[in-house]
């Protein structure tokens, strides 16, 4: 009876033994560290969007229309479109504007696109142009959007009107070469607004090919920035590129040219003719007509030919990525040149 006893207690023994070590050793085993990923959700049939499909790119600048003129003014100030005689004195604040504060704040920057080719003819902006185009490096525009991003600068540039309506004579006149004319004074103030998408590499769907954008929060004018970048430094070492796809080599862009642009400091690629060439063909350095207008040598000036109709084409990227060319032919109406100015910007 007794060896009966411990017989039984040593099969309950073993058994729960057993039992306890099958439990630790599950708990002990190991996960597989790659499971089997969980099976994607039936698609719905109601639905147009392919599973693997990414949203669409969401176009960050807006303008108020299509048109040449319209689609150079930002649309959340824009109010209304501004005249001929007016567009260039106001383009002209804008630049000087955004090249002294980039200055005074040390950032690298310089002129490209029909504003590059305005500087070559006369060191102003070409009295056809409806916006400006510089440049910067990409690491200099994840600085910008880094420190500056929304940020609102004032320009103010003071008259010469003397208490009493007089006005000073030439030698006292505060800009140089103004001949004693009367000045109004002009106080600005412009938002520098970084994309958030300025540090994608690729073109994506070619809505967000800007990357910044200076704005005159008065009018919506602006100046388009736009940075460049080694996108393939493995594959095409030393070739920058902006979104857009313009490429330059190094060697044509630095060492960069000190110069002037409407009065002000402004730099420039080293090989602007190159660059120019290439991008506008080699007539657009001689050809001495165009758009309404003609250079005259002895102006250094180009002058509105009065009743000219002279036709234009300009690319217009939509939302969905669709490109569309927009041809329009305008009369040019009035003639002469444009005024000079020669005021002098003062920044707060």
């Amino acid at each position: 009876m007794h060896t009966l006893r411990l017989l039984l207690l040593a099969v309950l023994t073993t058994l729960a033994f057993a039992s306890t070590t099958t439990a630790i050793d599950d708990q002990l085993s190991p996960r597989d560290p790659y499971p089997d990923p969980e099976p994607e959700p039936a698609p719905d049939p109601k639905s147009h969007k392919k599973p693997s499909e990414k949203p669409k790119e969401t176009k960050y600048f807006h303008e108020p229309g299509t048109t040449l003129e319209l689609g150079h003014y930002d649309a959340r100030y824009f109010n209304g479109t501004i005249a001929y005689a007016e567009h260039r004195a106001a383009l002209r604040h804008l630049i000087r504007a955004y090249l002294s504060t980039f200055r005074a704040l040390g950032v690298e920057t310089w002129l490209a696109h029909g504003s590059l080719l305005g500087w070559w003819w006369n060191g102003r902006i070409m009295p056809w142009d409806y916006d400006l185009d510089v440049q910067v490096t990409a690491a200099t525009m994840a600085r910008l959007a880094l420190y500056f991003n929304g940020t609102l600068h004032e320009y103010h540039v003071p008259g010469n009107k003397y208490a009493g309506g007089e006005t000073p004579s030439s030698d006292e006149g505060s800009g140089e070469g103004d001949g004693g004319k009367e000045k109004e004074e002009v106080h600005r103030t412009y938002l520098l607004d970084i994309n958030p998408h300025h540090a994608d590499l690729g073109r994506g769907n070619g809505a967000n090919i800007i990357d910044a954008r200076w704005i005159d929060v008065s009018n919506g004018m602006y100046i388009d920035i736009t940075a460049l970048a080694e996108r393939d430094p493995v594959a095409s070492p030393g070739v920058w590129s902006c979104k857009n796809e313009h490429k330059y080599r190094t060697t044509e862009l630095y060492p960069m040219r000190r110069s002037e642009f409407e009065g002000v400091p402004a730099t420039v690629p080293y090989a602007f003719d190159k660059i120019l060439s290439d991008e506008y063909g080699p007539k657009s350095l001689t050809t001495t007509e165009w758009a309404g207008h003609r250079w005259e040598p002895e102006l250094k000036e180009w002058v509105m030919v009065p009743g000219s109709p002279h036709r234009q084409e300009h690319i217009v990227e939509q939302e969905d990525g669709t490109v569309v060319v927009v041809v329009e032919e305008i009369i040019v109406t009035g003639g002469g040149p444009m005024p000079e100015s020669s005021e002098t910007p003062e920044h707060q």
